[in-house]
């Protein structure tokens, strides 16, 4: 039998397979065994209570949706209280995701959540940052090692960072990241997007734009991976439009050490547990004997591979 562990960072997972966060609730274990997950992510909590963005906040499109939720939150205390005892009650890795609108917030609330009972926190740096007038600071290699250099000062917990895949300069910003601290970074979040009513003349989303994920987007973020593979040493969790494991596959080719599902699980709730299986039967087929012996192994030829890196770091 194939041996499906992984490692990212510190942390050995059971297998490579985890939800996305805010694609995830504790209502899924209807659907799957969350003893079979590599990890449960769940959703991003902010410090303090927000209400969301307005109606509507989801729209079809073709190969995909769009989203703009907002990040609802009722602050870290309700989330210690009533949203995270739950997930721990699986014997699988639970990993908090943290939103925050400041540097320092972020820190503060990495610090708060640095619990015994959690393996990781994931920082969605990806977010809106009130510091550069609402844009992500994901988007530049400054703004992502302030924020990173904010957190490693508050705490010592292993800790994942989350990027947009809406930066221009992705390499740098993930160097950023490793740079300041991180031990792993996700790759990435949703491609900002829009969509109009033409009946209506209104835009779809309340909030006129807002995340398109989905398999529309699975060719970008599999470039994306692949880009900050060969410019990072940290491990790097893919996501985008995976939901097969043929795409998991693909991702792990391209340099991810594990990936996160997030759409394809609206679709079909047990599409983890699938792919889990898929795996498995992959290295099975292949006669592969570690899933993890995937990761950074896509094939170029020398030639091509030298003028891929030299575009690499030229353009990011």
């Amino acid at each position: 039998m194939a041996n499906l562990t992984t490692r990212v960072g510190d942390l050995i997972l059971r297998n490579p397979v985890m939800p996305a966060s805010g694609c995830f609730a504790i209502e899924y274990r209807e659907a799957l065994d969350f003893n079979r997950l590599g990890a449960l992510v769940v959703k991003s909590v902010s410090p303090k209570s927000r209400a969301g963005n307005p109606t509507p906040r989801v729209a079809d499109c073709h190969s995909g949706m769009l989203n703009s939720i907002g990040i609802p939150s009722k602050g870290l205390d309700y989330y210690r209280e009533h949203v995270l005892p739950p997930y721990l009650k699986f014997n699988t890795p639970v990993v908090v995701s943290i939103s925050a609108d400041t540097a320092d917030e972020f820190g503060d609330a990495c610090e708060q959540m640095s619990l015994p009972e959690v393996a990781a926190i994931e920082a969605n740096i990806s977010c809106p940052n009130l510091e550069a007038d609402g844009m992500a600071f994901a988007m530049l290699p400054e703004t992502t090692y302030k924020a990173v250099t904010a957190i490693r000062r508050r705490t010592r917990h292993p800790f994942w960072v989350k990027l947009t895949p809406n930066a221009s300069n992705i390499a740098a910003v993930a160097r950023a990241a490793e740079d300041a601290g991180a031990d792993a970074i996700v790759m990435g979040n949703t491609v900002l997007g829009m969509a109009i009513d033409i009946r209506t003349r209104k835009p779809k989303l309340g909030n006129v734009m807002g995340g398109l994920s989905g398999p529309a987007i699975k060719p970008i973020a599999l470039r994306l991976v692949h880009q900050c593979y060969r410019s990072i040493r940290i491990p790097i969790i893919g996501c985008g439009g995976i939901q097969s494991a043929e795409d998991a596959i693909e991702f792990m080719l391209a340099g991810a050490s594990a990936v996160q599902v997030g759409t394809a699980s609206f679709r079909d709730p047990g599409v983890m547990q699938k792919i889990v299986d898929g795996l498995a039967a992959y290295c099975d087929e292949t006669g592969l004997e570690r899933i993890s012996d995937l990761t950074g192994q896509l094939k170029l030829d020398h030639q091509l591979s030298d003028r891929w890196l030299r575009f690499a770091q030229q353009s990011g």
